[in-house]
C-alpha cells in the first residue's frame, strides 16, 4: 500500500527517514515530497543582537531553522571566533528555551544549553517560560520565521514577560513541488493516504492534489498532524 508524506526527509541513525522506516515495518510504501523551502534574512541584524547578550534575558528557539540562522552567521570566521571565545559562554549564563528535541539537539551543537525541550509546542513552552521568568525583566530574543504563530508572544505578553522577535527566515514553496507531485501521480498512481505536516503543505499542495487524483480523491485517507490547521482541510471537505 502506497502512502504519500508531504514533508522533507530527515535522516535517522541508520540514514533512513524515521517515518519511512516505521511505515515500512507495517508493510506500507512511503514516499516523501518536500513542500517548503526557506530563505534566510536579516542575519547581520541577528548577529548584532547576539553580540549583546547583556541586553537580553535569554533566547527562544521554536524551530530548527531559527538555530540554522545562527549557524549561518557563524560561518564567518571572525564571528565564529567571537562566538567561541566569549559570546557562547555569556549566553549560557542565560536561559535558552526550545521547542522539541530536534531543535534542542541543534542548539546543543552550537554550544548552548537548551531548556524546555520536552515542551512539544509553543503553547506548552510559553507556560514553561512563565513559570521561570519574572515580569518586567529584560526581553527574551526570539528569532523566528514569517509564519510564526502568535501564541507565544500573546501568552508571554499577558504575563508581562518581554519578547523581542526578529524574523530571520521566510517560508516559500519548494521549487520542485509541483513537478514532484505530477511525477508521483503519473508513476505511482493515486496513494492510499496523504499526510499533511503543516498548514503550508495544505496551501501549496491541495489544489494540485485534487486535480491529479480526480474522481479517486474520496478514496484517499487524508491525515494531518496538528489541530491548528484541521479547519483548512475541513473547509475542503476532505474529512
Amino acid at each position: 500500500m502506497k502512502v504519500l508524506l508531504l514533508k522533507e526527509p530527515k535522516e535517522s541513525e541508520n540514514g533512513q527517514d524515521p517515518y519511512v522506516k516505521e511505515l515500512g515495518l507495517h508493510g506500507l510504501e512511503a514516499t516523501l515530497i518536500p513542500v517548503l523551502a526557506y530563505e534566510f534574512i536579516s542575519l547581520q541584524t541577528f548577529f548584532e543582537k547576539l553580540f549583546h547578550p547583556e541586553q537580553y534575558q535569554g533566547l527562544i528557539f521554536t524551530s530548527p531553522r531559527a538555530v540554522q540562522a545562527i549557524r549561518l552567521c557563524l560561518q564567518d570566521n571572525c564571528k565564529g571566533e567571537v562566538w567561541k571565545k566569549s559570546l557562547r559562554e555569556k549566553w549560557n549564563t542565560k536561559s535558552v528555551y526550545v521547542v522539541g528535541k530536534a531543535t534542542a539537539g541543534l542548539v546543543a551543537e552550537i554550544g548552548l544549553i537548551p531548556q524546555g525541550e520536552n515542551c512539544g509546542n509553543a503553547e506548552k513552552l510559553a507556560g514553561y517560560i512563565c513559570s521561570r521568568e519574572s515580569p518586567n525583566s529584560l526581553p527574551l530574543l526570539f528569532p523566528c520565521g514569517t509564519l510564526k504563530r502568535e501564541i507565544l508572544p500573546a501568552v508571554l505578553g499577558e504575563k508581562g514577560i518581554a519578547l523581542e522577535g526578529l524574523t530571520v527566515y521566510q517560508t516559500t514553496q519548494h521549487p520542485n513541488l509541483q513537478e514532484s507531485l505530477r511525477n508521483y501521480f503519473s508513476q505511482q498512481g493515486v496513494p492510499a493516504s496523504i499526510t499533511f505536516f503543516s498548514p503550508s503543505g495544505v496551501k501549496y499542495c491541495l489544489k494540485q492534489i485534487l486535480t491529479l487524483s480526480g474522481d479517486l480523491m474520496p478514496q484517499i485517507k487524508v491525515k494531518v498532524l496538528q489541530q491548528l490547521f484541521r479547519k483548512l482541510i475541513l473547509h475542503s471537505k476532505l474529512f
